[in-house]
């Protein structure tokens, strides 16, 4: 038995094991995973696993994937995620461009747009384009066939463990969780507003510049958009779309999809696009800070005398390394970006440094290999060990990827990364759909 995923057979913890039994579902893919392997994998008894996966074969997450032969008795019956159940998505608010996509419960991209965007128009104007374009979207995929806006078995918008998707639950929507059932922590609500756009979305997950707040989805002063202090972004998108809304920094959604695809425990994630800043994985989990403050890594001063910021200070990495690029040379970008990333590893003692972003795919391997060369002179000159720098997985798309996973991670328990109940600095099951490093 795998205690490291164990479940607990009590009715407090039910929404937990819910969805501890969906997410080995969902890594199990298409060959799925009988009652008993659940039983096994989480410690549940085999009542308590038949009651979870009847109720998730009643909200339409879960099907029968045939039988598989026993060492003994009757073939087991096979259960399997239904992916297109359900579906998030995934918005990545850049300074001048939009993307969009729409995934599926198991993750996968199902459609995507792309839009120009004026990201200092202000919060109303890009609440509107931004809505446009999903509104977009989810009619493309409606008119491709797409749609199950007829179908009664829906997952809960909220999650399976009755909380919001920014682990708060909503009020209107908490309110009638409650009125359904209020003693059972895994009554459905349905969840779906009922103007919402069809297919049936569990939410919008929003991932853009920070600085800002995520556990309340109002920014700060974004860094050369000072009218963009204090707009309540989630609030406004969520009015206006009438789904479910949860806000990020761009970093901190790509480093939980690429925690979420097994990544490793202890990582930064690098994103050098119009801007410069880090995603943190400290112990398997995103680490925000306890004002989403962490990971403000492009506005590290380097050079006392330097170049003007737009944050107003001088000399930082981000200024250096966009100066750079302009002027062409990449070999400059990468040397000052690589020296910022020493001193992050320097600091916090990670594993593992992840570069990404569409300045960096511009010129990926230059980047990769001046980076790696620092990080590899600083580890010689200090006698420590030399810390793997690669290319993210999916780097062109592993933020908006990211900001879609905001929405499906609580789905499977997966909110900070981890693995429900999973210790610090112990790897979660592989996905077999994961990508590998490269």
């Amino acid at each position: 038995m795998n205690r490291a995923n164990s479940g607990v057979n009590l009715a407090v913890l039910r929404g937990h094991n819910a969805a501890l039994v969906l997410d080995l579902l969902r890594t199990a893919g298409d060959e799925g995973i009988s009652r008993l392997e659940l039983a096994e994998r989480t410690g549940l008894t085999p009542q308590g696993v038949s009651k979870i996966t009847a109720r998730l074969r009643e909200q339409g997450l879960v099907t029968e994937a045939g039988r598989r032969a026993s060492t003994g008795g009757k073939p087991r019956t096979v259960l399997r995620l239904v992916p297109d159940a359900g579906y998030a998505v995934g918005l990545h608010l850049d300074r001048d461009e939009l993307t969009a996509v729409l995934v599926d419960l198991a993750g996968t991209v199902v459609a995507e747009r792309r839009a120009p965007l004026a990201f200092g128009a202000g919060g109303d104007a890009v609440v509107e384009a931004a809505a446009s374009e999903v509104e977009a979207l989810l009619r493309d995929v409606e008119a491709a066939g797409g749609s199950h806006a007829e179908d009664p078995g829906h997952p809960d918008a909220q999650g399976l463990d009755g909380q919001g998707l920014d682990g708060q639950a909503p009020k209107a929507q908490a309110s009638k969780a409650q009125a359904s059932n209020p003693q059972d922590p895994d009554a459905q609500d349905p969840g779906v507003h009922p103007d919402a756009p069809t297919p049936r979305v569990l939410g919008v997950g929003v991932a853009l510049p920070g600085p800002l707040d995520h556990s309340s989805g109002v920014l700060h002063r974004v860094t050369g958009f000072p009218e963009w202090d204090g707009f309540p972004l989630r609030d406004a998108l969520a009015g206006r779309l009438g789904l479910p809304v949860v806000v990020d920094k761009d970093t901190n959604a790509a480093a939980l999809g690429l925690a979420l695809a097994g990544c490793g425990d202890s990582f930064a994630y690098l994103h050098l696009g119009t801007g410069l800043g880090a995603g943190l994985v400290l112990g398997g989990a995103p680490y925000r800070g306890p004002h989403t403050g962490a990971g403000e890594f492009g506005h590290q001063v380097i050079q006392l005398d330097g170049p003007l910021c737009g944050c107003g200070n001088r000399g930082c990495i981000e200024a250096l390394c966009l100066a750079a690029v302009a002027s062409g040379s990449f070999a400059e970008a990468a040397r000052v970006l690589g020296e910022g990333a020493a001193n992050m590893v320097g600091l916090l003692d990670i594993d593992l440094v992840l570069l990404g972003g569409r300045t960096v795919a511009a010129a990926e391997e230059r980047f990769v290999e001046g980076v790696r060369a620092v990080l590899g002179e600083r580890a010689r000159r200090g006698g420590t060990v030399e810390v793997p720098v690669l290319r993210a997985p999916g780097s062109q798309s592993v933020v908006v990827e990211g900001a879609a996973q905001l929405v499906l991670a609580p789905l499977y328990g997966r909110a900070h990364g981890r693995f429900p109940g999973q210790p610090e600095g112990q790897k979660a099951p592989a996905n077999r759909n994961d990508r590998n490093l490269s």
